[in-house]
């Protein structure tokens, strides 16, 4: 266990739910189960390494389940837990706020900028 998650293992779980890829992962993994290449498609612009790091990251806090199926080639998916589709509907509902409310956000920094010299 590291300092940041003995002193505040809360806020390093927000931080991991938050992330830009991990609220991502989440939301898209709602829909269903995916594969690595197919999660790393439906998200975009993320790397191979920081989709890795994130789906660890997730797995290791009970979010994400990591199938893998003894075949060859090998096939893993990775879907939710039940934490996970928890934490994932929470997740969707900011992003629908934020997509409700953009209008608002943008007329209050439109605000903002024009009250600075």
């Amino acid at each position: 266990m590291t300092e940041s998650e003995a002193v505040c293992p809360e806020r390093l779980v927000m931080e991991h739910v938050t992330s830009r890829w991990g609220t991502l992962v989440l939301i898209t993994l709602l829909e269903r189960a995916h594969r690595f290449s197919e999660l790393r498609r439906e998200i975009g612009r993320v790397s191979e390494k920081m989709l890795a790091q994130t789906l660890r990251t997730l797995e290791r806090d009970g979010l994400v389940h990591r199938d893998a199926k003894p075949v060859i080639p090998p096939r893993v998916d990775y879907s939710l837990t039940d934490l996970g589709r928890e934490a994932a509907e929470q997740v969707r509902d900011l992003a629908r706020w934020t997509e409700r409310r953009m209008a608002a956000v943008e007329r209050a920094r439109a605000a903002y900028d024009a009250a600075r010299p």
